[in-house]
């Protein structure tokens, strides 16, 4: 349990689809925090994440909890699904809800707060396999760095990229049956943000 002066606030919205080449699209999130808990590099920062990289840390966390302790279990991420879409309204908000949701969780465990790779998964916009290496100690920047600098840095996804997302997408866009392509970020009025 985080000291009651300190917050985390996170919310999962914006989802983009992204087409890697003729026959593959995949579709990624942005994650916005804010906070004023020590742990934290950055006191606000926004980063882009797609499925297949949540489940990547699921792993990493559930392997570091495993470690540690044999009580302990992490939250599901929402259930891959091969039929996925951007058009499905429903799909999308379940995703974006049960990512929020993990994170959430994932948040609110003080014991997972120290592990490096879920800083930056949350603060830098490092690949996962540039995030495993950092944490490590395996690259010319530290953790503090990659936080630090992710934006306009040298250190960009471009340098690298994932290829293990399989969800099936379709549309190039993504908008609401109401015409608002934004009607599914966070706002005040579906208070997804948690506070602790």
């Amino acid at each position: 349990m985080l000291p009651r002066h300190e917050f985390i606030r996170v919310c999962v919205r914006d989802p983009r689809l992204h087409k890697d080449d003729l026959w593959h699209t995949h579709v990624d999130y942005e994650i916005s925090l804010h906070t004023n808990c020590m742990c934290f590099r950055k006191k606000t920062s926004s980063v882009r994440r797609r499925y297949s990289e949540f489940v990547w840390l699921r792993h990493c966390l559930d392997s570091n909890l495993l470690l540690v302790s044999d009580t302990r279990e992490l939250p599901k991420l929402p259930p891959w699904n091969p039929f996925f879409s951007l058009k499905n309204t429903e799909q999308v908000i379940q995703r974006m809800k049960g990512l929020q949701k993990f994170l959430e969780i994932v948040l609110h465990t003080p014991l997972l707060l120290s592990d490096s790779r879920l800083h930056l998964f949350l603060q830098s916009d490092l690949t996962i396999t540039k995030i495993e290496k950092c944490a490590l100690g395996k690259t010319r920047y530290t953790v503090a760095e990659a936080i630090q600098h992710s934006r306009g840095s040298n250190i960009s996804r471009s340098e690298e990229k994932i290829s293990s997302d399989s969800d099936c997408e379709s549309p190039l866009f993504f908008q609401s049956p109401d015409g608002d392509p934004e009607s599914f970020g966070c706002s005040e009025n579906t208070s997804p943000l948690m506070e602790y």
